[in-house]
Protein backbone atom coordinates (compact mmCIF):
# COMPACT_ATOMS: atom_id res chain seq x y z
CA UNK A 1 0.00 0.00 0.00
CA UNK A 2 1.34 3.34 -1.08
CA UNK A 3 1.85 5.51 2.58
CA UNK A 4 2.60 8.46 3.43
CA UNK A 5 4.50 9.31 7.04
CA UNK A 6 3.78 12.18 8.88
CA UNK A 7 6.12 13.67 11.60
CA UNK A 8 5.08 16.12 14.86
CA UNK A 9 8.46 16.54 16.53
CA UNK A 10 8.22 18.45 20.30
CA UNK A 11 11.04 18.83 23.18
CA UNK A 12 10.17 15.65 24.71
CA UNK A 13 7.69 13.86 22.06
CA UNK A 14 8.31 12.16 19.01
CA UNK A 15 4.57 11.50 17.45
CA UNK A 16 4.18 9.40 14.41
CA UNK A 17 1.05 8.31 11.65
CA UNK A 18 1.08 6.14 8.87
CA UNK A 19 -1.78 7.04 6.18
CA UNK A 20 -2.40 5.15 3.50
CA UNK A 21 -3.53 6.13 0.40
CA UNK A 22 -7.33 4.10 -0.44
CA UNK A 23 -9.05 5.78 -3.22
CA UNK A 24 -6.92 8.93 -3.36
CA UNK A 25 -7.29 9.83 0.22
CA UNK A 26 -5.21 9.41 3.28
CA UNK A 27 -6.73 6.60 5.74
CA UNK A 28 -4.83 6.51 8.96
CA UNK A 29 -3.25 3.16 9.50
CA UNK A 30 -1.12 3.43 12.44
CA UNK A 31 -0.64 5.95 15.31
CA UNK A 32 2.52 6.10 17.62
CA UNK A 33 4.80 8.30 19.46
CA UNK A 34 7.81 8.10 21.22
CA UNK A 35 7.55 9.81 24.98
CA UNK A 36 9.56 10.98 27.72
CA UNK A 37 12.72 11.54 25.49
CA UNK A 38 15.46 11.81 27.95
CA UNK A 39 13.38 11.02 31.41
CA UNK A 40 11.78 7.96 30.76
CA UNK A 41 11.28 7.24 26.71
CA UNK A 42 8.88 4.84 25.70
CA UNK A 43 7.62 3.81 22.44
CA UNK A 44 4.02 3.35 21.55
CA UNK A 45 2.28 2.49 18.55
CA UNK A 46 -1.48 1.28 17.50
CA UNK A 47 -2.86 0.29 14.31
CA UNK A 48 -5.84 2.33 13.48
CA UNK A 49 -8.58 0.27 14.62
CA UNK A 50 -6.36 0.43 18.50
CA UNK A 51 -4.64 -2.73 18.18
CA UNK A 52 -1.42 -2.55 20.13
CA UNK A 53 1.78 -2.90 17.97
CA UNK A 54 4.53 -1.84 20.01
CA UNK A 55 4.91 -0.56 23.67
CA UNK A 56 8.22 -0.58 24.83
CA UNK A 57 10.37 1.36 27.13
CA UNK A 58 13.85 2.74 27.47
CA UNK A 59 16.23 3.54 29.78
CA UNK A 60 16.78 7.03 29.95
CA UNK A 61 20.26 6.75 28.19
CA UNK A 62 18.69 4.80 25.21
CA UNK A 63 16.76 7.81 23.95
CA UNK A 64 18.18 11.17 25.54
CA UNK A 65 17.37 13.25 22.61
CA UNK A 66 15.55 13.64 19.86
CA UNK A 67 17.78 12.38 17.61
CA UNK A 68 17.55 9.01 19.08
CA UNK A 69 13.84 8.84 19.34
CA UNK A 70 14.10 9.31 15.68
CA UNK A 71 16.72 6.08 15.29
CA UNK A 72 14.25 4.20 17.39
CA UNK A 73 11.31 5.35 15.37
CA UNK A 74 12.90 4.72 11.95
CA UNK A 75 14.10 1.38 13.22
CA UNK A 76 10.75 0.53 14.33
CA UNK A 77 8.92 1.76 11.39
CA UNK A 78 11.66 -0.41 9.14
CA UNK A 79 10.01 -4.21 11.10
CA UNK A 80 6.38 -3.09 9.14
CA UNK A 81 5.90 -4.69 6.10
CA UNK A 82 3.02 -3.66 3.27
CA UNK A 83 3.55 -0.07 3.38
CA UNK A 84 5.09 1.74 -0.06
CA UNK A 85 6.89 5.54 1.55
CA UNK A 86 5.45 8.08 -1.04
CA UNK A 87 6.40 10.90 1.16
CA UNK A 88 7.04 12.45 4.53
CA UNK A 89 4.90 15.34 5.67
CA UNK A 90 6.09 17.55 8.70
CA UNK A 91 4.79 19.90 11.23
CA UNK A 92 6.68 23.05 11.07
CA UNK A 93 5.51 25.87 13.82
CA UNK A 94 6.46 29.35 12.13
CA UNK A 95 6.73 29.87 8.90
CA UNK A 96 7.12 33.65 8.88
CA UNK A 97 6.04 36.11 6.21
CA UNK A 98 7.84 33.83 3.33
CA UNK A 99 5.30 30.90 3.44
CA UNK A 100 1.75 31.02 3.36
CA UNK A 101 0.75 27.23 2.63
CA UNK A 102 2.47 23.79 2.45
CA UNK A 103 5.38 23.50 0.78
CA UNK A 104 7.60 20.72 -0.50
CA UNK A 105 10.92 21.06 1.03
CA UNK A 106 14.87 21.14 0.07
CA UNK A 107 18.40 22.82 0.98
CA UNK A 108 16.78 26.61 0.40
CA UNK A 109 13.58 25.89 2.37
CA UNK A 110 15.09 24.62 4.95
CA UNK A 111 17.93 27.47 5.58
CA UNK A 112 14.90 29.31 5.43
CA UNK A 113 13.05 27.89 8.28
CA UNK A 114 16.26 27.43 9.89
CA UNK A 115 16.58 31.21 10.18
CA UNK A 116 12.69 31.45 11.93
CA UNK A 117 14.26 29.00 14.94
CA UNK A 118 14.35 31.90 17.30
CA UNK A 119 10.98 32.89 16.59
CA UNK A 120 9.75 29.21 18.07
CA UNK A 121 12.91 28.18 19.91
CA UNK A 122 10.86 25.19 21.80
CA UNK A 123 9.69 23.76 18.40
CA UNK A 124 11.12 24.84 15.60
CA UNK A 125 14.59 23.28 16.20
CA UNK A 126 12.68 20.11 17.55
CA UNK A 127 10.56 20.27 13.82
CA UNK A 128 13.83 20.19 11.29
CA UNK A 129 15.65 17.90 12.98
CA UNK A 130 13.43 15.03 11.33
CA UNK A 131 13.68 16.61 8.29
CA UNK A 132 17.15 16.68 7.98
CA UNK A 133 17.45 13.29 8.90
CA UNK A 134 15.03 11.78 6.26
CA UNK A 135 16.57 14.60 3.73
CA UNK A 136 19.82 12.25 4.58
CA UNK A 137 18.21 8.40 4.70
CA UNK A 138 15.66 8.66 1.84
CA UNK A 139 16.97 11.83 -0.46
CA UNK A 140 14.44 10.75 -3.10
CA UNK A 141 11.23 10.83 -0.35
CA UNK A 142 9.75 14.17 -1.17
CA UNK A 143 9.02 16.03 1.93
CA UNK A 144 6.28 18.43 2.63
CA UNK A 145 6.44 21.51 5.59
CA UNK A 146 2.92 22.23 6.43
CA UNK A 147 2.70 25.45 8.99
CA UNK A 148 0.93 26.40 11.88
CA UNK A 149 1.08 29.85 11.07
CA UNK A 150 -0.60 29.44 7.22
CA UNK A 151 -4.10 29.51 8.38
CA UNK A 152 -4.14 32.84 9.32
CA UNK A 153 -2.16 34.20 6.62
CA UNK A 154 -5.35 35.74 4.93
CA UNK A 155 -5.94 38.54 7.94
CA UNK A 156 -6.24 42.68 7.10
CA UNK A 157 -3.64 44.20 7.54
CA UNK A 158 -4.47 46.11 10.54
CA UNK A 159 -5.02 43.36 12.44
CA UNK A 160 -1.37 41.37 11.67
CA UNK A 161 0.19 44.78 12.19
CA UNK A 162 1.84 46.19 15.20
CA UNK A 163 2.24 50.23 15.82
CA UNK A 164 5.37 50.22 15.21
CA UNK A 165 7.54 51.41 12.61
CA UNK A 166 6.25 50.00 8.86
CA UNK A 167 9.74 49.06 7.91
CA UNK A 168 9.61 46.20 10.82
CA UNK A 169 6.37 44.92 8.99
CA UNK A 170 8.22 44.66 6.21
CA UNK A 171 10.96 43.03 7.92
CA UNK A 172 8.50 40.34 9.11
CA UNK A 173 7.50 41.72 12.88
CA UNK A 174 3.79 40.87 12.47
CA UNK A 175 1.33 38.97 13.99
CA UNK A 176 1.17 35.45 12.96
CA UNK A 177 -0.87 33.45 14.84
CA UNK A 178 -0.17 29.45 15.55
CA UNK A 179 -1.96 26.06 15.96
CA UNK A 180 -3.41 26.46 12.77
CA UNK A 181 -3.44 23.24 11.54
CA UNK A 182 -5.94 22.49 14.16
CA UNK A 183 -7.81 25.25 13.45
CA UNK A 184 -7.85 24.46 9.96
CA UNK A 185 -9.37 20.53 10.39
CA UNK A 186 -11.96 22.14 12.85
CA UNK A 187 -12.80 24.49 10.50
CA UNK A 188 -13.82 21.69 8.43
CA UNK A 189 -15.67 19.74 10.76
CA UNK A 190 -17.71 22.80 11.94
CA UNK A 191 -18.77 22.65 8.08
CA UNK A 192 -20.30 19.13 8.80
CA UNK A 193 -21.85 19.93 12.45
CA UNK A 194 -23.17 23.32 12.52
CA UNK A 195 -22.81 24.64 9.25
CA UNK A 196 -25.11 27.68 9.83
CA UNK A 197 -22.48 28.85 12.24
CA UNK A 198 -20.91 31.85 10.31
CA UNK A 199 -19.06 33.45 13.42
CA UNK A 200 -16.96 30.87 15.54
CA UNK A 201 -14.64 31.04 17.82
CA UNK A 202 -12.57 27.91 18.64
CA UNK A 203 -10.34 27.17 22.07
CA UNK A 204 -7.26 25.23 21.25
CA UNK A 205 -6.30 24.59 24.84
CA UNK A 206 -3.58 22.48 25.67
CA UNK A 207 -0.02 22.51 26.91
CA UNK A 208 0.36 25.69 24.49
CA UNK A 209 -3.23 27.44 24.25
CA UNK A 210 -4.62 29.95 21.50
CA UNK A 211 -7.89 30.48 20.54
CA UNK A 212 -9.12 32.09 16.86
CA UNK A 213 -11.93 33.33 15.53
CA UNK A 214 -13.57 32.30 12.40
CA UNK A 215 -16.04 33.70 10.15
CA UNK A 216 -17.56 31.70 7.18
CA UNK A 217 -14.38 29.14 8.39
CA UNK A 218 -11.53 31.58 7.99
CA UNK A 219 -9.34 33.00 10.54
CA UNK A 220 -9.78 36.53 10.79
CA UNK A 221 -8.17 36.89 14.49
CA UNK A 222 -5.46 35.10 16.86
CA UNK A 223 -4.78 35.57 20.27
CA UNK A 224 -1.30 34.21 19.48
CA UNK A 225 1.61 37.17 17.39
CA UNK A 226 4.67 37.15 16.18
CA UNK A 227 6.42 34.41 18.53
CA UNK A 228 3.93 31.50 20.32
CA UNK A 229 4.37 33.64 23.94
CA UNK A 230 1.46 35.80 23.26
CA UNK A 231 -2.09 35.53 23.90
CA UNK A 232 -3.34 32.66 26.28
CA UNK A 233 -1.67 31.91 29.60
CA UNK A 234 0.10 27.93 29.11
CA UNK A 235 1.98 25.22 30.48
CA UNK A 236 4.95 27.12 30.41
CA UNK A 237 4.78 30.00 28.77
CA UNK A 238 2.69 33.68 29.86
CA UNK A 239 0.45 34.41 27.37
CA UNK A 240 0.09 38.39 26.94
CA UNK A 241 2.63 40.36 28.43
CA UNK A 242 3.61 43.88 28.59
CA UNK A 243 6.92 44.45 26.98
CA UNK A 244 8.30 46.68 29.61
CA UNK A 245 8.48 43.51 31.54
CA UNK A 246 11.12 42.47 29.49
CA UNK A 247 12.85 45.24 29.84
CA UNK A 248 12.60 45.55 33.33
CA UNK A 249 14.08 42.23 33.54
CA UNK A 250 17.01 42.93 31.37
CA UNK A 251 17.71 46.59 32.53
CA UNK A 252 16.54 46.18 36.42
CA UNK A 253 17.33 42.64 36.94
CA UNK A 254 20.68 42.00 35.01
CA UNK A 255 19.31 38.77 32.93
CA UNK A 256 20.97 37.68 29.18
CA UNK A 257 18.50 37.17 26.74
CA UNK A 258 19.13 33.49 27.23
CA UNK A 259 17.76 34.08 30.61
CA UNK A 260 14.70 35.73 30.09
CA UNK A 261 14.30 33.34 26.76
CA UNK A 262 13.92 30.67 28.78
CA UNK A 263 11.96 32.45 32.00
CA UNK A 264 9.51 32.87 29.10
CA UNK A 265 9.25 29.83 27.39
CA UNK A 266 9.89 27.38 30.08
CA UNK A 267 9.92 28.97 33.94
CA UNK A 268 5.84 30.92 33.83
CA UNK A 269 2.33 30.60 32.39
CA UNK A 270 0.86 27.59 34.90
CA UNK A 271 4.35 26.25 36.29
CA UNK A 272 5.34 29.65 37.08
CA UNK A 273 2.38 31.06 38.82
CA UNK A 274 1.13 27.89 40.59
CA UNK A 275 4.72 26.74 41.62
CA UNK A 276 3.60 23.15 41.12
CA UNK A 277 3.17 21.96 37.70
CA UNK A 278 2.49 22.91 33.82
CA UNK A 279 -0.21 19.85 34.11
CA UNK A 280 -3.66 21.03 33.92
CA UNK A 281 -4.48 18.11 35.48
CA UNK A 282 -2.46 18.46 38.59
CA UNK A 283 -3.34 21.47 39.07
CA UNK A 284 -6.87 20.50 38.93
CA UNK A 285 -6.13 17.88 41.30
CA UNK A 286 -4.50 20.19 44.06
CA UNK A 287 -5.71 21.47 47.09
CA UNK A 288 -2.97 24.10 47.17
CA UNK A 289 -4.20 27.84 46.75
CA UNK A 290 -1.78 28.71 44.27
CA UNK A 291 -2.76 26.19 42.20
CA UNK A 292 -6.18 27.45 42.43
CA UNK A 293 -4.98 31.36 40.91
CA UNK A 294 -2.76 29.34 37.91
CA UNK A 295 -6.32 28.15 37.04
CA UNK A 296 -8.60 31.18 37.85
CA UNK A 297 -5.95 32.94 36.04
CA UNK A 298 -6.43 30.73 33.05
CA UNK A 299 -9.90 31.20 33.13
CA UNK A 300 -9.79 34.46 33.63
CA UNK A 301 -7.76 35.47 30.72
CA UNK A 302 -9.89 32.91 28.25
CA UNK A 303 -12.72 35.42 29.31
CA UNK A 304 -11.29 38.60 28.06
CA UNK A 305 -10.27 36.82 25.01
CA UNK A 306 -12.98 35.27 24.00
CA UNK A 307 -14.87 38.52 24.44
CA UNK A 308 -11.79 40.47 21.90
CA UNK A 309 -13.02 37.55 19.52
CA UNK A 310 -16.09 38.18 19.99
CA UNK A 311 -16.15 41.55 19.45
CA UNK A 312 -13.59 40.93 15.99
CA UNK A 313 -16.74 38.61 14.55
CA UNK A 314 -19.19 40.90 15.25
CA UNK A 315 -21.32 38.72 17.52
CA UNK A 316 -21.02 34.72 18.18
CA UNK A 317 -22.49 31.84 17.03
CA UNK A 318 -20.45 28.74 18.37
CA UNK A 319 -17.86 28.38 20.23
CA UNK A 320 -15.75 25.00 20.23
CA UNK A 321 -12.88 23.04 22.82
CA UNK A 322 -10.25 21.31 21.66
CA UNK A 323 -6.97 20.33 22.10
CA UNK A 324 -5.92 18.05 25.13
CA UNK A 325 -7.87 20.21 28.11
CA UNK A 326 -10.46 21.25 25.73
CA UNK A 327 -11.30 18.01 24.75
CA UNK A 328 -10.92 16.52 28.22
CA UNK A 329 -11.42 18.70 31.05
CA UNK A 330 -15.24 18.67 31.43
CA UNK A 331 -14.25 21.45 34.85
CA UNK A 332 -12.02 23.73 32.73
CA UNK A 333 -15.07 23.97 30.05
CA UNK A 334 -17.63 24.64 32.27
CA UNK A 335 -15.76 27.05 34.23
CA UNK A 336 -15.42 28.81 30.62
CA UNK A 337 -18.99 28.55 29.55
CA UNK A 338 -19.93 30.25 32.22
CA UNK A 339 -17.86 33.60 31.10
CA UNK A 340 -19.50 33.13 27.89
CA UNK A 341 -23.22 33.74 29.28
CA UNK A 342 -23.28 37.61 28.83
CA UNK A 343 -23.09 36.35 24.70
CA UNK A 344 -26.44 34.18 25.51
CA UNK A 345 -24.21 30.82 26.37
CA UNK A 346 -25.75 28.01 28.73
CA UNK A 347 -24.08 25.07 28.68
CA UNK A 348 -25.78 21.75 29.45
CA UNK A 349 -24.33 20.10 32.60
CA UNK A 350 -24.85 16.02 31.69
CA UNK A 351 -23.61 16.94 28.33
CA UNK A 352 -20.60 18.39 29.34
CA UNK A 353 -19.60 15.61 31.50
CA UNK A 354 -19.89 13.27 29.43
CA UNK A 355 -18.10 15.31 26.41
CA UNK A 356 -20.31 15.36 23.95
CA UNK A 357 -20.02 16.87 20.76
CA UNK A 358 -22.45 19.39 21.24
CA UNK A 359 -22.82 20.77 25.25
CA UNK A 360 -25.17 23.67 24.95
CA UNK A 361 -28.52 23.63 26.37
CA UNK A 362 -31.38 24.27 23.05
CA UNK A 363 -32.03 27.78 24.52
CA UNK A 364 -28.74 28.74 24.38
CA UNK A 365 -28.18 31.52 21.98
CA UNK A 366 -24.63 29.71 21.55
CA UNK A 367 -23.78 26.39 20.08
CA UNK A 368 -21.18 25.12 22.61
CA UNK A 369 -19.21 22.31 21.00
CA UNK A 370 -16.15 19.85 22.09
CA UNK A 371 -14.38 18.49 19.23
CA UNK A 372 -11.14 16.46 18.83
CA UNK A 373 -8.67 18.10 16.55
CA UNK A 374 -6.59 16.27 14.16
CA UNK A 375 -3.85 18.37 12.71
CA UNK A 376 -1.71 14.69 11.46
CA UNK A 377 -4.68 14.41 9.12
CA UNK A 378 -4.65 17.87 7.61
CA UNK A 379 -0.76 17.37 7.27
CA UNK A 380 -1.42 13.99 5.63
CA UNK A 381 -4.22 15.51 2.92
CA UNK A 382 -1.89 18.76 2.69
CA UNK A 383 1.22 16.15 1.57
CA UNK A 384 -0.66 14.29 -0.77
CA UNK A 385 -1.62 16.92 -2.56
CA UNK A 386 1.70 17.70 -3.90
CA UNK A 387 2.35 14.34 -4.62
CA UNK A 388 -0.92 13.64 -6.37
CA UNK A 389 -0.09 17.34 -8.49
CA UNK A 390 0.75 16.59 -11.86
CA UNK A 391 4.43 17.53 -12.50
Amino acid sequence: MDAILVINAGSSSLKFQIFGLVDGAPVRQVRGQVEGIGTRPRLGAAAADGTALVDQGYAPEEIRDLPAALATTRHWLGTLDGFELRAIGHRVVHGGPDFSGPVLIDAAVLDRLAYLQDLAPLHQPNNLAPIRLAMEINPDVPQVACFDTAFHRGHAMHSDCYALPRALYEEGVRRYGFHGLSYEYISERMREIAPAAGRVIVAHLGSGASMCALHDGRSIESTMGFTALDGLPMGTRPGQLDPGIVLYLIDQRGMSVKEVTDLLYKESGLKGLSGISNDMRDLLASDDPHAGLALDHFVHRCGLSAGMLAAALGGLDAFVFTAGVGENSAAIRARIAERLAWLGAKVDAAANDTGATCISTPASRVGLYVIPTDEELMIARHTLAFIAAPT
